[in-house]
């Protein structure tokens, strides 16, 4: 398996993969944590969300594909957020490659893409009926951060959904957010 950097060209060859993943149970609040601490299973149901590589163009934009033997096993698309902080807007991983290390290999790759750049860290977001994607950010080192239950209120079918954004702050950010200032000395 290689990971590469490839452009949006890479759109014709998303069709024949499947990214969808299966729903058997969904994370519960609160939210909290350093990862999702309570689930409830739910009925099993398939679950789908369109790659739109294209939006906001490629300008400041990284898409890498995972491949083997010339197939596309899995991709990540990152971007340097305003915050300083990459933004993992993209993971995805062919069903038929799951379980083979392509995700880890794709963080790593983004890890250090956005150490390249100076980047406080990495951030993803995912959803609450995708406790598997929770889990694998977990395993990654990132912490879950913060939510909103809000963002997929207006999109049908996914008004139920509560965005969980993960965090992997790299060091010395991580050490200057945990330290308190210094007082200043008076009189």
């Amino acid at each position: 398996m290689r990971i590469v950097p490839v452009d949006s060209s890479i759109v014709s060859r998303i069709a024949h993969c499947d990214f969808s993943f299966e729903v058997t149970e969904e994370a519960l609040p609160p939210f909290d944590g350093p990862a999702i601490m309570r689930t409830a299973p739910v009925p099993p149901y398939r679950k789908t969300y369109p790659l739109d590589l294209l939006a906001g163009g490629d300008a400041g934009r990284l898409i890498l594909a995972a491949e083997a033997e010339a197939r596309l096993l899995g991709l990540a698309v990152l971007s340097l957020g305003w915050n300083r902080f990459a933004w993992l807007e993209e993971i995805a991983v062919d069903r038929s490659a799951r379980g083979r290390g392509v995700g880890r290999e794709l963080i790593t790759a983004a890890v250090q893409w956005a150490r390249e750049r100076g980047a406080a860290g990495v951030r993803a977001e995912t959803q609450s009926n995708n406790v598997a994607a929770c889990r694998f950010y977990a395993r990654c080192g990132f912490l879950l951060a913060g939510f909103d239950r809000s963002l997929y209120a207006a999109i049908p079918g996914h008004g139920r959904e509560t965005a969980l954004f993960w965090y992997l702050p790299f060091p010395p950010a991580a050490d200057r957010r945990l330290r308190r200032p210094p007082r200043p000395r008076t009189g």
